[in-house]
Order: structure tokens, then sequence, then C-alpha cells
């Protein structure tokens, strides 16, 4: 799960009563937004454009797509793999620990690479592109070398929570504000295409250390982690390049903005998807060591697994988010994960683990790789985009830092896991819920957008011509 894009995009198909204001707004920054000199940061020498003329296509977009992929790689892909540490930490040489103790980790990580970005997203608008992702490469593979030192719970925090965390944060705003330089009406599936990157690395990291640490050790298996990383980064700092810098830096905060209703449920809703959607990620191969239903060897391949599926889930939503709206599949998605996190209750069998493993995997995708291109339609004044989605992404800190430490207390409580199933199903039932407010705040009880209105109009125009040919047919029988 688990990437909510905090940088600037633009509206696809959610059409918001205030749309006048948009296109004001567009208008505006097309004159404002011209074309800065190069600098040090990897600016490259193209003509002068606004955002809202991007190339759409081409081997230079497509490149950053593939350079963000890998960002996405090791910023989320690091995050939803921290599961298979969760599990080995549990029965490792953090066993005295409590599994809500270790489940801090992972929650520190992923609450530094969204807050950070208060901070990393102005100085990705100074200029500071090359200088984030080197940065945050530094980060990631000191962090994981550190780590292949530790001995102690405390030796971890600081490694692989704080330094790598640290390092995540500073590759995630580049990940995500690069795709609408190079798109727009291309930039939902771009978007999710790239952030499928972070699925990848919650597949390969699981199964990289779970196949060599055994055979290795851990020390040697998270240095391979490392250099994996590395590699990996080394391909998005050749290949990502920034087409121009914004001419006005955003400000950090807009609390004027929590006064519109769409704008205020979409963070809370975010906030309680982000507490709830980690649980399963975090404890599902705990679960099935605890309960006998796997083995240890076969556990560790849920993982993988659930991440896999998120793959297809995050490119196929970003398709149909174009004709659709992100806002309005945002709201089947959520209650279906919520459904299914529900399920988990009454799973006790090697087969029903990996079809929820695969379910859970496939709409959480939606889930992830939506909310960057929905937040667009809940803004009406552009320039202000990065403050908002910057605003909302401390909020799912918040959300993400809280989360699976409450469902850790919860096992430890009461010794079971109906309750940690509980509390992700609820929590993501009602983030549904607020994403369904959201919409109705936002266009009233109509839920249909434009992209869906042409799609109507498309289909019922060839209905009106197959009627048409098929008339006289039925006057000649």
């Amino acid at each position: 799960m688990h990437d909510l894009p905090t940088n600037r995009g633009y509206p696809t198909t959610d059409t918001p009563p205030y749309a006048g204001k948009v296109l004001a707004a567009r208008k505006e920054s097309a004159v404002s937004t011209a074309y800065a000199a190069p600098s040090a940061e990897g600016m490259v020498a193209i003509p002068a454009t606004g955002y809202d003329d991007p190339p759409n296509d081409g081997l230079v977009a497509w490149l950053q797509v593939a350079g963000s992929f890998f960002l996405f790689f090791n910023s989320w892909g690091t995050v939803n793999a921290f599961g298979v540490f969760q599990t080995y930490y549990h029965i490792g040489f953090l066993s005295d620990e409590s599994p809500s103790n270790i489940s801090w980790i992972g929650s520190i990580q992923s609450f530094l690479l969204l807050v950070i970005g208060v901070i990393t997203g102005p100085l990705y608008d100074a200029g500071y592109f090359r200088a984030l992702i080197l940065t945050g490469t530094s980060l990631i593979v000191l962090g994981f070398m550190m780590t292949s030192l530790c001995t102690q719970y405390w030796q971890v925090i600081l490694a692989q929570a704080i330094c790598i965390g640290l390092g995540q944060g500073c590759l995630f705003i580049p990940s995500v504000a690069i795709i609408p330089q190079y798109f727009t009406n291309k930039k939902a599936f771009a978007t999710g295409l790239a952030s499928s990157g972070s699925s990848l690395g919650g597949v390969i990291y699981p199964m990289v250390f779970s196949q060599l640490q055994p055979r290795i050790g851990f020390s040697w298996a998270t240095r391979v982690l490392g250099f994996i990383s590395l590699t990996t980064c080394l391909v998005s700092i050749s290949v990502m390049r920034v087409r121009q810098m914004p001419k006005q830096r955003r400000s950090l905060v807009e609390f004027a903005a929590f006064k519109e209703t769409p704008y205020s449920l979409f963070c809370l809703a975010m906030f309680f998807g982000y507490a709830g959607a980690f649980g399963p990620i975090y404890y599902i191969s705990s679960y099935a060591i605890d309960t006998r239903v796997m083995t240890a060897r076969l556990a560790f391949y849920l993982l993988p697994i659930l991440n896999a599926a998120s793959v297809p889930g995050r490119i196929i939503t970003g398709f149909l988010a174009n004709t659709m709206g992100p806002v309005n599949l945002l709201i089947p998605t959520a209650l279906t994960i919520g459904i299914i996190a529900l399920c988990w209750i009454g799973i006790h069998s090697t087969g029903g683990l990996i079809v929820f493993a695969i379910l859970y995997g496939f709409f959480s995708g939606g889930v992830v790789s939506l909310p960057s291109v929905a937040l667009t339609s809940l803004t009406p004044d552009l320039s202000r985009l990065g403050t908002r989605m910057g605003m909302c992404s401390v909020l799912c800190s918040l959300g993400s830092l809280c989360g699976t430490p409450i469902s850790g207390a919860i096992l430890d409580g009461t010794g079971g896991w109906v309750g940690v199933a509980l509390f992700s199903g609820f929590t993501l039932l009602v983030t549904g819920v607020l994403f369904l407010f959201t919409r109705w705040a936002q266009a009233g009880t109509n839920l249909e957008n434009e992209g869906l209105r042409k799609a109507r109009e498309r289909w019922t125009g060839r209905r009106a011509r197959f009627e048409k040919v098929r008339a006289p047919n039925a006057q000649l029988e």
C-alpha cells in the first residue's frame, strides 16, 4: 500500500462544481509557468512550456516513468517489504520484543516517508531534484548496511526505521512530481504504471531476503538488499530529467483548504485508510506461522504474493480512472478491500490465505495509486495543489504511524487475530464511506462525471446506429 503522491498534477475526469475556477487557474498557470534556465540539478534544455503542454509520449517521457518506477521500488517498495522483517524479528533476535514494538520500525519508516514531504516538496520546487534522489539513495543504502550490523532493538530503530525512512522520503516526492511534467491525458495511467514499482519492490525484497537469510545469514542477506537498492536507484539517477522549475514557490500550509468539505473529507478518509491498510501487509506471514496454517518457509511467500497482485490492481485502476474518475473508483475499491480484510477472520487454510493475499493485494493497488490523481479534481486553484497534497500526506503519515502498532497492541492484549482483522476491516470500510461522502460533497448525488457521460453518449450513439440499421431488416422479415 501504500504510496500517496504529494505534489502537483492536473484534473482528469472528475469535474467539480467550481470547474470554471479550475480552467481560469489553468490559463493563469500556463502564462506564469515559463521555462527557467537550466541548473545544476538536472534541468533539460527544452523550449518554454507550461505544465499544461507536456509531450504525453516519446522516449524521454516514458524514461521518466521508468525512473519513477524504480524510485517507488525503493521507497514504498521497501515499506511494503517490511512484513518479512516483522516475521523474522518476531522469531529471531528481537523475539523478546512484542509485535507492537517491532511494528514501530515499519511504522516510523512510512511516517518519515510521508511527513518529510513537507520539507522535500519545497526543495524540489527550488530545483534540488537530483540532490534529493542522490541523498535518498545514499541514506537507504547506508541504512541497509547499518541494519546488517544491528543486534539490538534501538539499533534497528536508528538504522532501518529512521535512516532508511528519511531516504525513502527523499525519493518519494521526485517519483511523484516528475509525472505531471510529461503527461496530462495519460497521467493516471502513467502514475499507476510508475507506482507499480512499489509492488514489485514488495515482491523482490522479501523473496531475496527469505531465500538468502537461511543460506548466508541475516547480515549478508540485508547487505544484498542494499546493493539491489543502489543498482536500481542508479537507473533513476541516469534517466530522470526535470523539464522546468515552477516560477512560484508553494507555501507549506494552507489552513483555508480545510474549510472545503470535499478536501477535508478526503484527507480524513486517507487517514483511516493508512491506519488500517498495513495490518494484513505486516502481519499476514506472522498469522500463518502462529496459527500453524503454513510452515515458516511457505509463509514468507504470502507477502510477495500480495504485493505482486497489487501490480495489475494499480495499472488497471489507473487506466479505468481516465473514464470513471479517480474519486468514483476509490469508493468501491476501498469498500471491497475493507470487506476482504474482514474475511481474514474466517480463513484457516493454505489455499484460503493465498486467495486472500491475491484479492487484498489487487484491490489495495487501486486505493494507493489513485489518491494523487483524485486530489487534483478537489483543488480549484492548481497553483496550491502541491501544498494541499503535502498537508494530506501529513495526515496519512499519522495514520500509518499509529495503525500497525495499534494492531500489534490488539494482538498483545487479546492473544488472538480476530481483533487485528476487525480493526483493519472497519477502518477501511470507514475510508470507503468517507470517499462516498467526498464525492457527494463535490458533485451531489449524481456520480456521473465527464468521462462517464462521454462513454454513455458513445454507447447511446452506437445503439441508435444499430437500431437504424436493424429497422429496415426487420421490415423485410
